[in-house]
């Protein structure tokens, strides 16, 4: 069973995983989430950026941002998956330990925190 986010962090990013045939959708989704929760949108990434392995958008936000920008996340993603993670510095940690999933659980690549 796939772990569900739960708000014990201070700071939180999430990435938004989309393929071409997505890119309108997830461009809409992020665009929206930053417009309603004033959370910061990053760059929609058309490429594989740090342990991503498929294209994606990523929004930063706090914990007072989390109980309404989760769940409107979980009901308009629209099968996209979305990756929650808290931001403490510590990414390995971050990237496994404070992860959590909407969505389909995909597979990062670690060996970046490693370098």
């Amino acid at each position: 069973m796939t772990k569900r986010p739960s708000d014990d962090h201070l700071q939180y990013h999430a990435h938004v995983y989309f393929d071409g045939q997505s890119l309108a959708l997830a461009t809409s989704i992020c665009e929206q989430a930053g417009e309603l929760f004033a959370v910061k949108v990053g760059r929609i990434h058309q490429r594989l950026v740090g342990p991503h392995l498929r294209w994606s958008c990523q929004l930063s936000f706090d914990q007072a941002q989390f109980d309404q920008l989760l769940p409107w996340l979980e009901n308009n993603r629209q099968g996209l998956s979305v990756l929650v993670h808290a931001v403490t510095g510590d990414n390995l940690a971050d990237h496994t330990r404070h992860a959590a999933w909407l969505g389909e659980e995909l597979p990062l690549d670690l060996s970046v925190f490693n370098a």
